[in-house]
């Protein structure tokens, strides 16, 4: 009977100690990927530059950048990733980086609608309108928010921060 009881305390014992580490808050919700954080990062840093706090916006867009060079480091060559690597680096000022991340995701997939508006924007902002056409032209077929946007820049209708 002793080991009856014995044993039954420890079957308990175990399976209470299973329960409560399976139950830690910290297990059950899910983590947040850098990439998500980024994105977030992103958003926000476009709002402060709406607003003309531009220097909010370039740290939301640092803190971003960092977060997705980890996230690529993970998870190499994911065309949005790569979108938002080159659109957080030409908002800070490097346009031949930020070209880099874009050209790359471009390789991977062609017709990246944030990717072709982005670049284009690129090559607006370092005077070259040809190839904002081109990158115009590739989202011509899309009838998307994208090819709208980069049209209204490129005919001046529409102000860009690049």
């Amino acid at each position: 009977m002793k080991k009856f009881i014995y044993t039954l305390l420890i079957i308990i014992a175990l399976t209470n100690s299973s329960f409560s580490a399976g139950d830690s808050s910290s297990e059950t919700t899910a983590k947040v990927s850098n990439y998500t954080k980024a994105k977030s990062l992103i958003k926000a840093g476009k709002k402060y530059e709406k607003k003309g706090k531009t220097e909010k916006a370039r740290k939301r867009y640092a803190k971003a950048q960092k977060l997705l060079l980890i996230s690529n480091k993970k998870k190499p060559l994911q065309t949005d990733t790569l979108n938002y690597l080159g659109f957080t680096t030409r908002k800070l000022g490097d346009y031949e980086k930020g070209e880099e991340f874009y050209l790359q995701g471009l390789q991977i997939e062609p017709n990246h609608n944030g990717i072709n508006e982005y670049l284009g924007e690129l090559y607006i902002a370092t005077n070259r309108m040809d190839l904002a056409k081109e990158r115009l032209n590739v989202l011509k077929s899309c009838d998307c928010k994208e090819y709208k946007q980069l049209k209204e820049i490129i005919e001046g209708t529409k102000k860009s921060k690049y």
